[in-house]
């Protein structure tokens, strides 16, 4: 498993040869000496992206990274806030190249093509957010965005992940991520991994959702059956 996390680092940055936008979803699919088939997933917003390994059979959690990126030229140089497999990688610049056309991507020097699963459509919450405020009783109980201390979601136009981590103490929480949909005001999340209950792999979830002032207002039920009423604030 240590290669492909290895392979989830040099992902993290990347050189676009083209005019061609790689904001969206894009996904590669590997097997193993021992015979595992193992899925990797990519998202990418406009300034923050997550990379996450899985195995396609069962949403068993095998690792994710991610971070902060900006080109400049044609190097993208991305700061890492989170690392499953190497959190002295937390806080670290690092600068890779990759080419791409409009379907599909190849990092320099690996084997994998990753396929484009989408271009930031059709969802309506395509973007990074984090986590602003929660509702205990009828009392808001707002969340500095600021700390070290996150819970950001980053979604594509059909794909979410949620990641909660420490930027300060490199410590990661958890995090799950799968597909999703935004229709009448309903949105569903389709679970394909969750790192700290596999059991919830393959689990949908439906909640109200309505954006304003900018932020997300995310309302139902916990795969838990706990009322949830929380804000989400994009990130930028």
């Amino acid at each position: 498993m240590k290669n492909y996390i290895v392979v989830l680092l040099c992902f993290l940055s990347f050189v676009p040869l083209n005019a061609q936008s790689i904001l969206g979803a894009w996904e590669t699919q590997t097997t193993t000496k021992e015979g595992q088939h193992i899925k990797g997933v990519v998202i990418f917003s406009k300034r923050y992206l997550v990379v996450t390994w899985y195995q396609a059979k069962t949403g068993e959690f095998l690792g994710t990274n991610g971070g902060k990126w900006v080109l400049n030229g044609n190097t993208v140089t991305e700061t890492v806030e989170f690392d499953t497999d190497n959190s002295a990688s937390v806080g670290q610049q690092l600068s890779f190249a990759i080419r791409f056309s409009d379907t599909e991507m190849e990092i320099e020097g690996m084997p994998m093509r990753w396929k484009r699963i989408d271009n930031g459509a059709p969802g309506a919450l395509a973007g990074a957010w984090l986590m602003s405020g929660k509702k205990s009783g009828d009392v808001i109980q707002s969340r500095d965005t600021n700390q070290p201390r996150k819970t950001m979601k980053i979604l594509s136009g059909t794909r979410f992940q949620w990641i909660a981590y420490n930027t300060e103490t490199k410590k990661f929480m958890g995090t799950g991520g799968g597909t999703y949909t935004t229709i009448d005001g309903k949105y569903t999340e389709n679970i394909e991994f969750f790192s700290k209950d596999n059991s919830r792999v393959g689990a949908s979830l439906t909640f109200d959702y309505s954006l304003k002032d900018g932020d997300w207002n995310h309302s139902g039920f916990s795969s838990k059956g706990a009322p949830l009423f929380e804000i989400w604030s994009i990130r930028k």
